[in-house]
């Protein structure tokens, strides 16, 4: 791949999550599609969860896509429950990267929680993701 394709391609993967999450939140509302049925839509990202599944077990070329749809679906749902997910997907990772476990009779146990603390901002600088 040329240089100035993957330049291109690098900027598009660097997006404002919070500005995608509210694009599809709108797209729903302008498609009339459902915002107050919060059970249906969890019902639909199982369905999504299900298809993605599906396309992977089946080897189908759309599996990418698939994936795609769930992430949407989630966005939409984020928004819509009025949830920062970017924030949320921070907060977690760094949760997630500081518990400690321990390999007990052939199972992982947390044996220590993490700090949860930290501001989105110094968790994007402690992992180099700005």
């Amino acid at each position: 791949m040329p240089k100035k394709c993957k330049i291109k391609l690098y900027n598009l993967l660097i997006m404002d999550l919070k500005k995608l999450q509210e694009r599809i939140y709108e797209l729903k509302k302008e498609r009339g599609y459902n915002l107050k049925d919060i059970y249906l839509e969890f019902c639909y990202l199982q369905e999504e969860a299900s298809e993605a599944f599906n396309a992977y077990h089946k080897k189908k070329p759309d599996l990418d896509l698939e994936l795609a749809d769930v992430a949407i679906y989630l966005f939409g749902l984020s928004e819509i429950l009025g949830i920062d997910l970017e924030q949320a997907i921070l907060r977690k990772f760094h949760i997630n990267s500081n518990r400690k476990y321990e390999l007990i009779d052939g199972v992982h146990v947390r044996t220590q929680e993490a700090d949860a603390n930290l501001s989105p901002e110094e968790i994007k600088s402690k992992y180099n993701l700005n």
